[in-house]
């Protein structure tokens, strides 16, 4: 007995195998324009958080990423060719360039996550294989590439991530070096405003030398305080940046705190925050209990203690003695407690 399929069913079947895979294929090849995507896949890794911003965007909000089973997908608004940097939980940071309409990919192994792979783009194609070829490689080398490629790639959007993290990372800071890259640099860009932005603030960053006495400044905190550098009365005085999109910075202020109640007016403490709104800045203070002076005007980068000072990263710091001399400049995180104490004794 034969069994007929009515027409109209029929047509509707027709048409879903006929025209379904197409749209499938066409939804999977990429994000609409206006939009850019990121889909990862990452072993050795079930539920976790990531985080993300754009430091050039428009925007330095901080977005959650969910990651189940080693698998996340994120999209966002993005009309042109910007830098994105990834958090692990772990204070690391990956570097991905997102453009209009376009997917990238993120592969590796989440116990190894230097080694993970960006693909999807030219920019990210070229930003792996310049961090895999670097690897092995001691600071110093690293240092010497790092500068060889913005040498070569004045205009290319990845020599402005590499000045900031690999040519000036470190203590002392290379601000010859860095403010003779970036002005190279913006002869190919121009209307760069982060580079702009670098260049002022390595103007800063010569006058914050260790050994120099800091310039002097004038800001009003979150309070209403004016602050100067004659507010800083310890017999060490630390100086610091953090932002809400910086794990790692708002690691060092709650150790500060710690540090705070052990040395009491002893240590002198000033911080600086980046956020867009003074919302964020005041809901950390309360919530930690911090309360001493933190310039936190909304105005990020542009906020004008942070260009008279040098600070281009977070997080980053200056150590002071009583008379505002440079004792130390951006100790990292993880030595910070020891160098207080070392001052202190």
């Amino acid at each position: 007995m034969q069994h007929h399929v009515p027409r109209t069913k029929f047509l509707v079947l027709l048409y879903l195998f006929t025209f379904l895979p197409f749209y499938l294929f066409l939804v999977s090849c990429g994000p609409e324009k206006g939009r850019f995507r990121i889909e990862g896949q990452l072993q050795n890794v079930d539920q976790s958080e990531f985080y993300i911003y754009s430091p050039d965007a428009g925007s330095v909000n901080l977005d959650t990423i969910k990651v189940a089973q080693g698998r996340f997908v994120y999209e966002t608004d993005l009309k042109k060719l910007a830098t994105f940097i990834l958090l692990y939980p772990n204070y690391s940071e990956q570097v991905i360039y997102g453009n209009s309409g376009i997917t990238v990919e993120l592969k590796g192994d989440a116990s190894h996550l230097k080694e993970v792979e960006v693909h999807g783009s030219e920019e990210n194609e070229q930003m792996t294989e310049w961090r895999l070829g670097i690897s092995q490689l001691t600071p110093p080398q690293v240092k010497e590439q790092a500068i060889s490629f913005i040498q070569e790639h004045p205009g290319s959007i990845l020599s402005n991530y590499i000045l900031q993290h690999y040519v000036l990372a470190g203590s002392p800071v290379d601000y010859k070096t860095g403010a003779e890259l970036a002005a190279l640099m913006l002869k190919e860009q121009p209307e760069n405003g982060r580079l702009l932005r670098l260049e002022k603030q390595l103007s800063g960053l010569k006058a914050t030398r260790q050994g120099n006495v800091i310039p002097d400044f004038k800001a009003v905190d979150i309070h209403g305080n004016t602050v100067t550098r004659q507010s800083l009365k310890g017999e060490l005085n630390v100086i610091s940046v953090w932002a809400k999109w910086s794990f790692e910075s708002q690691s060092v202020q709650r150790k500060l705190h710690v540090l705070q109640r052990k040395y009491g007016s002893r240590l002198g403490l000033l911080s600086i925050n980046l956020d867009g709104n003074t919302k964020d800045c005041r809901d950390f203070l309360d919530r930690d209990s911090i309360h001493w002076s933190n310039v936190c005007d909304g105005n990020m980068w542009d906020t004008p203690i942070v260009a008279d000072l040098g600070f281009y990263s977070v997080p980053g710091n200056l150590f002071l003695d009583r008379q505002g001399r440079v004792l130390e400049v951006n100790v990292p995180t993880g030595k910070i407690e020891e160098k207080v104490k070392s001052i202190l004794k």
